[in-house]
């Protein structure tokens, strides 16, 4: 028997395995996944020039394998692997809702993928559901969770600026990646023309100065090469595989086991405890099951919906921990796709080296210090860099010389800002299985059914006519502007299906992210949010992680659990 299993290693489950380790605590991962090894299933040796069909993956395979994963912005010829392929990884949703669930099973999950951009929800993200009245409370507020802020900032590395905004508190920064010239000019005109409005260097998960303590782990200062979702051979940017699970390995207290499928959670009646976990293997479909004292579900929030939902038994008829009927509903991912870009014909006659992993971040504003029209908020991330060589390159005639000529000169500059806006908890878009449909295990696939509403449909119009105003503040010609959300999941920061709350008939878990019903069930990844904010949310799921990691040693130690 382990002390403790935590299920996935990707964000947040890593943080956990982490966590518990350096408590003594004797800890198994499972991952669904195959196992990666640190730069040698990397692909960031290759130069532009080497990318298989420049990056492209052939439209065929795309339609037979990847016509979900495709629609991410990070796929390419160079990283196809890392994300599963549809064709093997079947769900469903309503013909007229359609979701796009970007997933990547193997060890380290889409942390060896993920935008790395890293933002704290502020103390009015945590009080908003009371407020409003959407949702449930938060059983936590802003100051509960500041010091595990803090704990991770310090762990995994963020770059960033001190602004003192109370819509976006500061916090354990190394220092910033710069903004270029560009967008120091889109900048000035920003908050020139709109005073409640900053435009700040993004927060990013990149080491812009290695600390001793990420050294220890093999970790460097970062390239700049931009080369990071295909993995970083020099664990410049944060991912499980980088940091979290190489200090767990380095306490000799982690088993890590991949290739595991989790097919449920055992529960023992009698004690009212969860006792293990039921695996099957990826490859041989042999079934086994691993006990424990404390259990973490970290399989992702739709992935961890599945598991709570499979888990049914004649305790929990409707599936573990869910005498709420609230595991799987109150589905979130964040407005994503509404975009405002435009040439800047007055740019600065400079360039910059280097490709930095970052860009500009436009903190909420609206119901903040400019009124919205509707609930909640939406910040902006961009940049403002120039077209480049493929815009004087390709698509014209010449070859040698002359067309090396020609590359040697940029292209103008461009700005472009994309919004990312707060969806309402709404228990009607959730994740069910589906009632007949199984996967190759024998698993019940997952059914997502999510849609945004009125709400949202306000903040998306107004996000596209603010951005188009920024742009033209800055002397931008508009040249592309799109008003049409992506479909629900592109944000790729789903969250909510098994949410926090003080009550146990309209909530999962409680304050430490402990099942109201399980007291030795605890689930800290996307599930668990309350509410979605507008802030990229890995860093609150990794500092809730690191907090219910600390409670539970605790409560194991006081024979509580």
């Amino acid at each position: 028997m382990f002390d403790a299993i935590v299920i996935g290693s990707g964000m947040s489950g890593g943080i956990v395995a982490k966590e518990l380790c350096e408590r003594g605590l004797k800890t198994l991962v499972l991952e669904r996944g195959r196992n990666l090894e640190p730069g040698e299933d990397y692909t960031d040796w290759m130069q532009p020039w080497e990318l298989p069909n420049a990056g492209m993956i052939p439209e065929n395979e795309v339609k037979r394998d990847y016509p979900i994963q495709s629609q991410c912005y990070a796929m390419s010829s160079a990283n196809k692997d890392f994300w599963v392929k549809d064709s093997e990884h079947p769900y469903s949703t309503p013909e007229d809702k359609p979701f796009s669930w970007i997933r990547g099973n193997h060890v380290g999950g889409r942390s060896l993928m993920w935008g790395r951009q890293t933002y704290r929800l502020s103390p009015m993200d945590f009080e908003a559901n009371a407020k409003d009245g959407h949702g449930v409370d938060w059983p936590i507020r802003y100051d509960d969770l500041a010091p595990w802020y803090d704990h991770i900032e310090r762990f995994i590395g963020v770059s960033g600026s001190q602004e003192g905004l109370p819509q976006l508190p500061d916090g354990e920064f190394l220092p910033p990646f710069a903004l270029n010239d560009g967008e120091q000019l889109f900048k000035r005109a920003v908050e020139a023309k709109f005073p409640g409005r900053k435009v700040i260097p993004g927060r990013v998960a990149n080491l812009s100065k290695a600390q001793p303590h990420h050294v220890e782990l093999g970790r460097a200062t970062c390239q700049v090469r931009s080369f990071c979702e295909r993995g970083c051979s020099y664990g410049a940017y944060h991912s499980s595989l980088s940091s979290s699970l190489p200090a767990a390995k380095k306490t000799g207290n982690l088993t890590l086991v991949a290739d595991a499928i989790v097919h449920s959670i055992v529960h023992d009646p009698q004690t009212g405890k969860a006792t293990g976990v039921r695996v099957i293997d990826a490859n041989t479909k042999e079934r086994r099951t691993y006990e424990a004292k404390i259990i973490f579900c970290n399989a992702s929030t739709i992935g961890t919906a599945q598991i709570l939902l499979n888990s049914a038994s004649d305790a929990f008829p409707n599936g573990l921990a869910n005498s709420s009927d609230m595991v799987g509903r109150n589905l979130m991912d964040h407005l994503y796709g509404l975009l405002a870009a435009g040439i800047l014909p007055d740019g600065p006659n400079t360039t910059s080296f280097g490709r930095r992993p970052n860009g500009l971040y436009i903190p909420r504003f609206r119901n903040v210090s400019e009124p919205g029209g509707f609930l909640r908020g939406y910040g902006y991330q961009g940049g403002v860099m120039h077209a480049g060589w493929r815009a004087t390159a390709l698509g014209m005639p010449g070859i040698g010389a002359e067309l090396k000529a020609r590359t040697s000169h940029v292209g103008p500059w461009v700005v472009f800002i994309t919004g990312f806006g707060e969806m309402l908890p709404n228990p009607d878009n959730r994740v069910t299985l589906h009632p007949t449909r199984k996967d190759k295990w024998g698993i019940p696939i997952v059914h997502i059914e999510c849609a945004i509403g009125e709400n949202e449909r306000k903040m998306a119009a107004q996000m596209v006519a603010d951005g188009k105003a920024m742009v033209e503040a800055a002397g931008g010609q508009i040249m592309a502007t799109n008003a049409v959300p992506g479909a629900p999941g592109l944000g790729i920061h789903e969250m909510g299906t098994a949410r926090m709350g003080k009550n146990p008939k309209t909530s999962v878990l409680n304050a430490f992210n402990q099942a109201h019903d399980v007291p030795n069930l605890f689930i800290t990844d996307g599930a668990a949010m309350a509410s979605s904010g507008c802030q990229n949310p890995s860093l609150t799921y990794m500092a809730l992680s690191a907090r219910a990691a600390h409670h539970a040693a605790e409560f194991l130690k006081e024979g509580k659990v």
